[in-house]
């Protein structure tokens, strides 16, 4: 054994000489020496390629897989001959000062490696490196804990009462009793052991919890999925160098060893983690070829491909050929959904009678992402503060839905079912992408309070019933042609949502398509009614929004003039004497993302001008719901006019929308006249 171990030393030697970690090593140790200051414990943080490792010696391959804190002993004794050998730190008195981390950079790809947070049993006795995955949905503000100590043995008289021979050191899942406590005795001569103060080494300590991808199925209003699971949440330790590396909200891959730790009668299943990981899936590659055969077909028209695309669009809920301009609206919000910083937002707000089928049309259109979260009205929509459960009184922020629908869709259902401060911080966030969560520092052990700024990357859905909106307010006498009663919501709420819709189908008054779609579907739910659901299934839609939605696309001069010249103009014509401009600043980006949306659903990587005359129909169309109509008078339904039922009724739109264009050139030279916009005059 003593051989085996010897050899296994020279292996470490070779390997920190090989990799580059014995330089770093050394360049660790010049600090602590150039600091004269003496330590109870001197920390060194050691990188670890397994696969290299095991190619130089399998036993000790194993052992720093299977054995991580016996294999941390072995570089710990490497490390001390290394230091006294070369006099690197001339503080440095015992081996037990010396604290070893090893950080694997990765783990190898078989299932035995890997910790699953919904699999049974869970895993935690086995002290060794596993790797696992999971979405932070609670994150602890940074604490102090410590790394290690200094004992000395109260009998004078014994060797142990002075110099650093009772070194303790925290370890992986040990709690802060394990490290620091009154009633150790010395090995020695079974004397107490009293602590010298002026060594206590502290380091930084933060408690996160986090809980399989899973959950997102879970959390979404409707699913094909029908299979059942248990979700388990996971608390994760994050400890100095790593403290404040995960976001809350963020999806990470995690190495770590397993423990369980003792909070009185409670024990919690954790995980110390020795490395983060921010995790990425990639998005397909393809789409079907069913939509390849499409594009196609309607490759003559920039217009075709998506007014087809939301004509059969969610045809498993809402017959082919209704609700066309929102469908369409919610296309262009799913596939604008990333989780860049400031990214490009396209929030829905629909106004209707017919709240049965807009739900069901929302919640079907969530489950095209992988989060798409359905806010349940029991919970918080944002982040909230709660007391740390693991006994360290600190604080503890809670992810919420909007949160957890981070590069997704928050569905946040019937805006006027929530009270006015719930409205007025939904505004907030609306303007700004963040919200700011306030820790007192009296209630959680804190010296000051604390202000916590939360980035909030997610698109939200919602509406109005127009029925409830009609009964509990009076209507105005004075509004505009065009303007719409949502008087229930503030106005400037109702301003910070990109688009608003209006719903045309009154709920008495459904078409006869709606209507003979819905008692199909309760005769018989899983059926399919239409030949285009077998053509274009739910899960095509998927690979196709994923796809989209990461494309890459950059304005041309020619759409970003027609936009400017528009929002220019619109700037100009809607204004009034007294508030002056009724058009927000923010207009101009929801064109922009309006029109990169259109691009990226026509599968494209250049906004063209014809991206642009959809974005400037679906915008002004909302407008005029908000502030009634303006010069440019654009009809109730400006981009599906009438219905799409063959190959002429796409020819007849795109003369259409032809027109429109023609018409809004005209509105621009007429009232942003110093805009140039190189016209077709045919």
């Amino acid at each position: 054994m003593d051989l085996e171990m010897q050899k296994m030393k020279e292996v470490v030697l070779v390997y920190l000489d090989r990799s580059g970690g014995l330089q770093k090593f050394v360049h660790d140790c010049k600090k602590y020496n150039d600091s004269k200051q003496s330590y109870a414990v001197y920390r060194f943080i050691i990188s670890i390629n397994p696969s290299d490792i095991a190619e130089l010696d399998a036993t000790l391959g194993n052992y720093i897989l299977h054995n991580p804190l016996q294999a941390a002993q072995i570089f710990q004794s490497v490390c001390f001959v290394a230091i006294k050998t070369l006099s690197l730190i001339e503080q440095l008195q015992t081996e037990a000062q010396i604290s070893i981390l090893l950080k694997p950079t990765h783990l190898p790809p078989l299932p035995s490696y890997v910790l699953s947070l919904s699999a049974y049993p869970f895993n935690y006795t086995s002290q060794r490196f596993y790797m696992s995955e999971g979405i932070v949905i609670a994150m602890g503000t940074v604490t102090k804990y410590t790394q290690g100590a200094r004992f000395l043995c109260t009998e004078e008289t014994c060797p142990f009462s002075e110099g650093f021979r009772c070194i303790r050191v925290h370890c992986p899942g040990a709690t802060e009793s394990a490290t620091v406590r009154t009633d150790f005795v010395c090995s020695l001569c079974s004397s107490p052991l009293q602590e010298d103060m002026k060594f206590r080494v502290l380091g930084d300590k933060q408690i996160v919890e986090m809980i399989d991808a899973k959950i997102l199925n879970a959390l979404k209003g409707y699913s094909n999925d029908k299979s059942h699971f248990r979700i388990q949440a996971l608390t994760v330790f994050l400890r100095d160098e790593l403290a404040n590396k995960m976001t809350i909200g963020n999806h990470y891959r995690i190495i770590g060893i397993p423990a369980c730790v003792q909070n009185g009668l409670q024990a919690t299943a954790c995980i110390e983690v020795s490395s983060v990981q921010l995790y990425k899936p990639n998005g397909p590659s393809f789409v079907s070829d069913n939509f390849k055969y499409l594009l196609s077909l309607t490759s003559s028209s920039c217009w075709r491909f998506t007014a087809v695309l939301a004509n059969i669009f969610a045809s498993q809920v809402v017959p082919p050929g209704t609700y066309n301009t929102l469908k369409l609206a919610i296309l262009l919000s799913l596939v604008q959904t990333c989780e860049k910083e400031n990214a490009d937002y396209l929030d829905l707000l629909i106004v209707t009678s017919d709240t049965l089928t807009i739900d069901r049309l929302l919640n079907y259109s969530l489950c095209l992402l992988p989060r798409g979260i359905r806010h349940p009205p029991s919970s918080e929509i944002f982040p909230s503060v709660s007391k740390d459960k693991h006994g360290t009184g600190s604080a503890s922020i809670q992810a919420c839905s909007a949160v957890l629908a981070k590069g997704g869709i928050c569905y946040i259902g019937d805006l006027s079912s929530y009270k006015k401060d719930k409205l007025e911080l939904l505004q907030s966030v609306l303007e700004s992408r963040t919200t700011t969560v306030f820790i007192p520092g009296k209630k959680y052990g804190e010296e000051a309070d604390q202000q916590v700024t939360v980035s909030v990357q997610t698109n939200f859905w919602s509406f109005v019933d127009a029925d409830t909106s009609s009964k509990k307010h009076i209507q105005k006498e004075n509004f505009l042609i065009g303007q719409m009663d949502v008087s229930l919501i503030p106005f400037n709420l109702v301003d910070g949502f990109g688009l608003l819709i209006h719903n045309d189908f009154p709920s008495c008054h459904l078409s006869s398509p709606v209507v003979h779609h819905i008692l199909k579907r309760a005769i018989n739910p899983e059926a399919m009614l239409y030949k285009v659901s077998q053509q274009f299934r739910t899960q095509d839609y998927e690979e196709f929004i994923l796809f989209a939605r990461n494309l890459h696309v950059e304005l041309s001069s020619e759409a970003e003039s027609l936009i400017q010249g528009y929002y220019l103009a619109s700037r100009r014509v809607r204004r009034d004497s007294i508030h002056g401009s009724t058009l927000s600043a923010s207009a101009l980006k929801i064109l922009i993302s309006l029109s990169k949306a259109h691009a990226k659903l026509s599968l494209r990587q250049t906004v063209l001008e014809e991206d642009a005359v959809i974005a400037v129909l679906l915008l002004e169309s909302s407008l005029t719901l908000k502030h009634g109509t303006s010069a440019l008078c654009v009809a109730p339904n400006p981009v599906f006019p009438f219905d799409l039922s063959d190959e002429n009724s796409l020819q007849q739109r795109d003369i259409y929308l032809m027109q429109c264009h023609h018409q809004l050139l005209k509105f621009i030279a007429a009232y942003s006249p110093g805009i140039h916009i190189n016209s077709n005059e045919e």
